[in-house]
């Protein structure tokens, strides 16, 4: 059985887009980056926890064949590491270093069970539009930057900032489905996949 350790509903939509089964594990893991570790690294760590947290949960209960997939998605610009917005001037900060310039979003993946794991880490390259003040407030007063790294969201009202896109879409919404569905193949996981999917 497959469990998503993620309370993201972005990440659940994704899931069942392609037809995957898997039940929810709400973890609750630490996300701060540490002293000289690079984004992609942390990134990846924070992915590999998640999972890791899910299932020493898991296996706490007895459920010994459990995999479990972790994931977390970062927005990158300068080598500094832009998480989730803490209130409204932190959302329009982010969107005012954003504005005109090129960043990535780095989206990491792991599967984890009891004696094997597996992970993955797709970057995307995303060039935002030159945003005034108006369209910042504005953005910013419609909520939707909130909860998302970044301070947007690429499938609400945040496509309209993008110029352009070089990489995975759903990498960017949260979970690379491209490297999700590989790692599950390699997982020799093809029974989580509903058959027909």
């Amino acid at each position: 059985m497959l469990y998503l350790a993620s309370q993201s509903p972005r990440r659940r939509e994704l899931l069942e887009q392609v037809g995957i089964a898997f039940s929810v594990l709400h973890v609750d893991v630490p996300e701060q980056r540490e002293p000289g570790e690079s984004p992609q690294d942390y990134v990846s760590r924070v992915a590999r926890d998640k999972a890791q947290a899910g299932l020493a949960h898991l296996t706490a209960v007895g459920r010994v064949n459990a995999v479990v997939l972790g994931s977390d998605t970062e927005v990158v610009l300068d080598g500094d590491v832009f998480g989730k917005p803490r209130d409204a001037d932190d959302a329009v900060a982010m969107l005012q270093r954003l504005s005109g310039r090129t960043h990535e979003v780095m989206s990491a993946v792991w599967l984890v069970a009891i004696g094997r794991e597996q992970g993955d880490v797709c970057i995307s390259r995303v060039r935002f539009t030159k945003l005034d003040e108006a369209a910042i407030a504005a953005y910013v007063a419609s909520d939707e930057p909130f909860g998302r790294a970044g301070a947007y969201a690429i499938q609400g009202r945040g496509a309209t900032l993008i110029e352009y896109l070089e990489g995975s879409y759903s990498g960017v919404m949260g979970l690379p489905l491209f490297e999700t569905t590989r790692l599950l193949k390699n997982f020799h996981s093809t029974d989580l996949v509903h058959a027909g999917a």
